[in-house]
């Protein structure tokens, strides 16, 4: 397929989406499977349990079809809505299962059992609690510096009314322009309209690869209409965030 009519996206969004949008889903599951198995629960918070089976989480979890990795910024989780305990997160009336955020570290707080920083993006506080593992222990703190920024990867919670973040990865954040990206890419998204926020995000974590994700799959997995579809396809298509691949109703990512 040719390029030379496809719309160029902002610059500052195309010099890391397939590192940030791609591989991160992938290292995200696979933390999540494990956490299933080794991690203590957080007091009063449901966890799905079991193991990866079929796509499926065990134990009445959601397929991985149903998953969704959104950048965000710690507003955003404080202000993200919850129908009653336990559900899932909303975020612009999106449906968010897990996030990922930049931010400066303020406190660092080790236990036993996990490590807890508290976060400061510039748009609020929160904190990451992430379970140590006993095996390697050690490690979980390293290159972890008061002042210093992170990436974190994980899910929203919220325990006797305060939210917080349950964190699979948290790494330093080694290149500055990570931060500037970052808050880009939480805001342009957030500028898409539901159904495209819907749509992106169902595409991003198919495993339809270069062959891209049909019409008729996203309508059904993403819960749009047919036409909600054709909508978002425009929408995304004319941000430069998707393309077609195999026809006019199947698209895929644009990594650069």
């Amino acid at each position: 397929m040719g390029t030379s009519n496809r719309p160029s996206p902002p610059s500052s969004i195309q010099s890391r989406r397939k590192i940030l949008c791609l591989t991160d889903l992938n290292q995200l599951r696979t933390a999540d499977t494990k956490k299933h198995h080794t991690a203590p629960r957080d007091p009063g918070v449901c966890v799905d349990g079991g193991s990866q089976q079929n796509g499926q989480v065990g134990g009445g979890g959601k397929a991985y079809s149903e998953e969704s990795l959104r950048p965000v910024t710690i507003k955003q989780i404080i202000d993200a809505e919850e129908a009653y305990p336990g559900a899932d997160f909303k975020i612009d009336g999106a449906t968010v299962t897990q996030v990922t955020f930049v931010a400066q570290i303020r406190q660092i707080s080790p236990q036993p059992t996990n490590i807890t920083l508290k976060l400061d993006d510039g748009t609020g506080l929160i904190e990451a609690k992430k379970w140590v593992d006993t095996d390697k222990k050690d490690d979980d703190a390293a290159g972890l510096d008061l002042e210093g920024h992170v990436r974190v990867w994980g899910r929203i919670k919220s325990f006797n009314g305060k939210r917080h973040v349950g964190a699979h990865f948290i790494r330093p954040v080694t290149d500055f322009n990570e931060v500037n990206y970052h808050l880009l890419e939480s805001t342009y998204l957030r500028g898409c309209s539901v159904a495209a926020q819907k749509m992106f995000n169902f595409i991003n974590n198919a495993p339809g690869g270069n062959e891209g994700v049909h019409i008729n799959q996203i309508s059904t997995g993403a819960g749009l209409s047919i036409r909600d579809v054709m909508g978002a396809a425009d929408e995304l298509l004319g941000q430069g965030l998707i393309y077609t691949t195999i026809d006019d109703e199947t698209w895929a990512i644009l990594d650069y």
